[in-house]
């Protein structure tokens, strides 16, 4: 099956070498100047399915270029919808065309947990967390009303709870869940 190409053939090692290096200097970058370049981004995107390709042919290059596109949907939504970061939907691109779609679906789940926690973490340093409850509380009701309700527009104009949003740099968290995943996979490979 295509599906476990990067799994059955690829190198644990090297893959989870290339993606965790990659976070955590994403995530270094992401602290100082608050975004992740594409000169960063790009050449490991590219990187991912050269060497995909190299090691299985088409059927690896499959697999890399659909792990990547599946880690990177979520957080282009984020982007699109919710104020998410651009440079976060391109790293986790980059790290599925590394990971493949077995080891990229176990790094998806890790760093979307990990987001969670780093974000409840934020929120609590900078004595935020209130606001933050009250703001996914108020979206859930927002977004069916977007959805469902009749005043569609006057609800897109509604402002958040106390202001502006509170944005974190989402790197260290895809840094942490990467780590996490690497552990969990490498653990359940040995």
């Amino acid at each position: 099956m295509w599906a476990l190409t990067l799994w059955n053939e690829g190198s644990p090692s090297l893959q989870w070498g290339v993606v965790i290096s990659v976070s955590l200097l994403a995530a270094v970058v992401d602290v100082a100047w608050r975004r992740i370049p594409n000169l960063l981004v790009g050449p490991i995107w590219v990187g991912g399915l050269v060497w995909a390709a190299w090691l299985g042919g088409p059927p690896a290059l499959g697999d890399a270029f659909v792990a990547g596109v599946m880690l990177a949907t979520p957080y282009i939504l984020l982007f699109l919808f919710a104020g998410g970061g651009a440079g976060d939907a391109k790293l986790m691109g980059a790290i599925g065309t590394w990971l493949g779609l077995v080891n990229g679906t176990v790094a998806l789940f890790c760093v979307s947990l990990a987001g969670i926690v780093v974000g409840i973490a934020f929120a609590l340093a900078k004595k935020r967390l209130r606001t933050v409850w009250a703001n996914l509380a108020g979206e859930r009701w927002r977004l069916l009303l977007l959805a469902f309700g009749p005043g569609r527009w006057r609800v897109m104009q509604d402002p958040l709870v106390g202001g502006d949003l509170l944005k974190m740099p989402y790197g260290v968290a895809i840094f942490a869940g990467v780590c996490a995943a690497a552990a969990g996979v490498l653990l359940w490979r040995a």
